[in-house]
């Protein structure tokens, strides 16, 4: 799947190994109230703007992967199951890495707050990345991280330059500044930093500190992936987006023909639609995302 600011296209490969490329726009309801543009704010309606376009898309290759024939035997999900799934995606996701680590670092024998922040802090970051090492272990993750992989190749043969297709590609990195995991670790990073100046306060307000803060925290934390890929060249900033981009090793697996064909394709299908719809914002930045 991949973004630009004002489309999404999904491609999926069939049974019989045709790819089908499905696109739509996607008009962000930041561009009719101003104020949802506002740093920090813009990065929360970006969240679940993706959030809901990644369900979406994900429905969409379940039912084109399942058939070699438009509508034939295709197993369609419906509005209320991607709106169950998402609602439980992001329950779990609140209470397993947000309330966990917080319920488990207020029993440890710590008096100090700061020195339970940072405690708080090291418990929720090892739950991620071992979340992560978990999931990469998985065999039938492993096709996922390839197209995950191929959509960073495709991404940064674009911004090199090169020619849209999947040779060009494969002679490029897996690993890409505005990846999703380094987002996510920020948010684990960031959010030591903002719960800092709550404190520790009794259970109920730590953990309702917790959940309420995570828009605030996730807005942050997508200021901080929008600097990357402006600056990502400054060595400085590099060596701080490092842990990041270590991380999409976890993340990412070696692509091949087959996974990188319909990367491009999907990339060649956005940059068309994106094209198209700029014509009347012919100045707007156009940026890809996986």
């Amino acid at each position: 799947m991949m973004r630009t600011p004002t489309a999404w296209a999904v491609a999926v490969r069939r049974p019989d190994g045709r790819i089908t490329t499905v696109v739509e726009d996607a008009r962000s309801i930041a561009l009719r109230f101003p104020i949802l543009r506002w740093p920090v704010i813009r990065g929360v309606v970006a969240l679940g703007e993706s959030l809901a376009i990644g369900m979406k898309a994900l429905s969409m290759a379940a039912r084109l992967s399942t058939s070699d024939h438009e509508g034939e035997g295709e197993q369609e999900i419906g509005r209320r199951e991607i709106a169950i799934a998402l609602v439980v995606a992001v329950v779990f996701s609140v209470v397993f890495f947000k309330v966990v680590p917080s319920v488990v670092a207020n029993f440890l024998p710590i008096q100090d707050t700061f020195l339970f922040v940072v405690a708080e802090g090291i418990i929720r970051v090892s739950l991620f990345v071992g979340y992560l090492v978990v999931l990469s272990l998985l065999p039938d993750l492993r096709r996922v991280f390839q197209f995950h992989a191929a959509e960073h190749q495709a991404i940064n043969a674009l911004e090199a330059g090169e020619p849209r297709t999947a040779a060009a590609a494969a002679l490029y990195s897996r690993i890409h500044l505005r990846c999703g995991t380094a987002f996510l670790l920020w948010v684990m990073v960031i959010a030591i930093i903002v719960f800092a100046f709550v404190g520790r306060p009794d259970l109920p307000w730590l953990i309702a500190s917790r959940v309420l803060l995570v828009p605030v925290i996730a807005g942050i934390a997508y200021e901080v992936i929008r600097l990357a890929g402006r600056y990502g060249t400054n060595p400085i900033v590099h060596a701080i987006l490092w842990p990041g981009l270590l991380l999409q090793r976890l993340t990412t697996r070696p692509a091949d023909a087959e996974h990188l064909e319909v990367a491009v394709a999907a990339l060649d299908a956005v940059l068309q639609r994106e094209e198209t719809n700029r014509a009347a914002r012919p100045e707007a930045p156009v940026d890809v995302m996986a």
